[in-house]
C-alpha cells in the first residue's frame, strides 16, 4: 500500500472548486488503495470534517510554509513510510517541490517551481529561452511605474509577484499620470501572495488579444495537452467572468497555442504533475503568460474530467508519481462551460431563477454565494465574484450556449449603497449549493 502525502489538502465547504478538487482527488487516490495523509492548517481542517472521514490522517501544518513542511515531513517519514507528495493549491507548490527533494521523491526541482511561481522570474527565463513575452520590470515605487510607461508606452498591468485569482492586478497608463501610477502600485502591493512582504511589484506591456489555457498532466516526464480553454473576462477588469473548453479555432490556431504551451514546460525542464498554462493569441502567435504546476481554478479540473469520459485526473497524477503506466485520452469528447455571477455592485435587494436554475441536470456544479441583504463589491478579484454556473454537454458551444441560457434567467437585484455606507464583504459561507459531480 503506497503513502501519499497530500500538502495544503482541506478546503472548507464554502471554497467552491478548491473543495472539490481536493475531496476527488482524496477519492480517486483512495480507490487506488493508496493511505492518504492530508495536511492544512488547523482552520482549514476544522472546517472541514469530511476530509477526516476520507484520509487515513490529518495533520495540521501551513502549506505556505516550504521550509516548516520539510521540517514536519522528515519527521514524519522518520516513523511512517511516505511514497508520494503532492498537492493542488497555487501557495502550495512550492512545499510540495521541497518536501519532494526533501525525501527524495518524485517530483519538480524547487528552483524550477520558484522560478514559475514568481511572475517576474518566469518572464525572464520564458525570454531567455527565446519565447515571446512582453517588456517587464520590477517597481519599488510608484515612480518607477511612471518610468516604465514612459520608456515603453501604455497601456500597462501592474501586479504582485506571486499573488492568484487576479489579486491585485491593475491597468495604468500614461495619461493616468502619477496618481493612477501610485494607486496602481498600492493595489499591487496590498494584493501579494502569503510571505512576500512589502516587496516590490511587477509591471509589464499590456499585450492584446483573446487570452486562453491550456490543460494537461505530465506522465513518464512528457507534458501532454489535454485541453486548450478559452477565458472570459469581466468587461474593464481582469477578473475571470468564464470558461469554455474545450476550445477548437476554425484555422487550427488551438493547435498552435497546445504547443506553444508544451514546448515552454518542456524547455524550462518541469517535469511532474498537473499543468495549467496561461497565454494571449495575437497576430504573431501565442505569448505565454503565467506557468502553472498545478490544475487550473474556477473548476477546470472538473470540465476537463467531464469533457473526457472516464478520465481520473488526480488518480492519473498518483499514478504517474508512482511510476505507473497512465493511459491519456487521445482527445476531448464532449464540452463544458463556467460562468460566474457578477452582479452590478451595491446592496442585494432580492434574487429570482435561482432555484429553477439549481435543478438543470446538466450542471457539474452550481453555486450562489449572496441573499438579498449582502453587499456585492466590484469585481477586483475572483473572491468578488457572486456565484458559479457550470455546465457539461455534448460539445463546448453547447455548454456555453446552455450556461448563457441560464444565466439570463437569473436576476441578482441590487440597489446603489449611501455614500457613508460601510464596507461589507459579499456572504461567502451562505451557499445555495448544488454538485452532481
Amino acid at each position: 500500500m503506497s503513502t501519499v502525502l497530500v500538502l495544503g489538502g482541506a478546503a472548507p465547504a464554502d471554497a467552491g472548486h478548491g473543495r472539490d478538487l481536493s475531496l476527488r482527488a482524496l477519492t480517486q487516490f483512495k480507490a487506488r488503495g493508496s493511505r492518504v495523509v492530508v495536511t492544512d492548517t488547523a482552520a482549514a481542517l476544522a472546517a472541514a470534517p469530511e476530509y477526516a472521514a476520507l484520509a487515513d490522517e490529518t495533520h495540521a501544518l501551513d502549506h505556505t510554509d516550504p521550509a516548516a513542511c520539510v521540517r514536519w515531513a522528515l519527521a514524519y517519514r522518520a516513523h511512517h513510510p511516505v511514497d508520494v507528495v503532492t498537492g493542488f493549491r497555487e501557495y502550495s507548490v512550492l512545499a510540495v517541490a521541497e518536501v519532494a527533494a526533501a525525501l527524495g521523491l518524485p517530483g519538480n526541482l524547487p528552483e524550477l517551481v520558484r522560478t514559475v511561481r514568481t511572475k517576474d522570474l518566469c518572464r525572464r527565463a520564458l525570454a531567455d529561452l527565446g519565447f515571446r513575452q512582453p517588456a517587464t520590470a520590477l517597481c519599488s515605487t510608484p515612480q518607477d511605474v511612471v518610468d516604465f510607461l514612459a520608456r515603453h508606452g501604455g497601456p500597462a498591468v501592474v501586479k504582485p509577484r506571486n499573488a492568484a485569482g487576479s489579486e491585485g492586478v491593475v491597468r495604468v497608463d500614461a495619461r493616468d499620470g502619477a496618481d493612477g501610477a501610485a494607486r496602481a502600485f498600492a493595489r499591487a502591493r496590498a494584493g501579494a501572495g502569503p510571505g512576500a512582504g512589502p516587496g516590490p511589484v511587477l509591471v509589464e506591456e499590456f499585450v492584446t488579444g483573446p487570452e486562453y489555457s491550456v490543460e494537461g498532466l505530465f506522465t513518464e516526464g512528457i507534458p501532454h495537452a489535454l485541453a486548450v480553454t478559452r477565458k472570459i473576462l469581466a468587461p474593464g477588469t481582469f477578473v475571470e467572468a468564464g470558461h469554455v473548453t474545450p476550445v477548437e479555432l476554425p484555422d487550427g490556431r488551438h493547435r498552435d497555442i497546445a504547443r506553444e504551451a508544451v514546448r515552454a514546460l518542456e524547455a524550462i525542464g518541469l517535469r511532474y504533475g498537473i499543468f495549467h498554462v496561461e497565454c494571449w493569441l495575437t497576430a504573431e502567435g501565442p505569448v505565454l503568460g503565467e506557468v502553472h504546476v498545478r490544475p487550473g481554478g474556477d473548476w477546470l479540473h472538473a470540465m476537463v474530467e467531464w469533457s473526457h469520459p472516464g478520465l481520473e485526473l488526480l488518480g492519473c497524477l498518483h499514478d504517474d508519481l508512482l511510476g505507473l503506466p497512465v493511459a491519456l485520452p487521445s482527445r476531448p469528447a464532449r464540452g463544458a462551460a463556467v460562468s460566474f455571477v457578477l452582479p452590478e455592485a451595491g446592496l442585494v435587494t432580492a434574487v429570482d431563477g435561482w432555484d429553477a436554475l439549481a435543478v438543470d441536470d446538466r450542471l457539474i456544479h452550481a453555486e450562489l454565494s449572496v441573499t438579498p441583504g449582502d453587499v456585492v463589491a466590484p469585481p477586483r478579484s475572483s473572491g468578488d465574484r457572486a456565484g458559479t454556473v457550470c455546465l457539461g454537454a455534448d460539445s463546448a458551444r453547447a455548454a456555453a450556449d446552455g450556461v448563457e441560457a441560464l444565466l439570463a434567467g437569473l436576476k441578482v437585484h441590487t440597489a446603489p449603497q449611501p455614500a457613508d455606507a460601510d464596507e461589507v464583504a459579499p456572504a461567502g459561507d451562505d451557499t445555495n449549493d448544488k454538485d452532481t459531480r
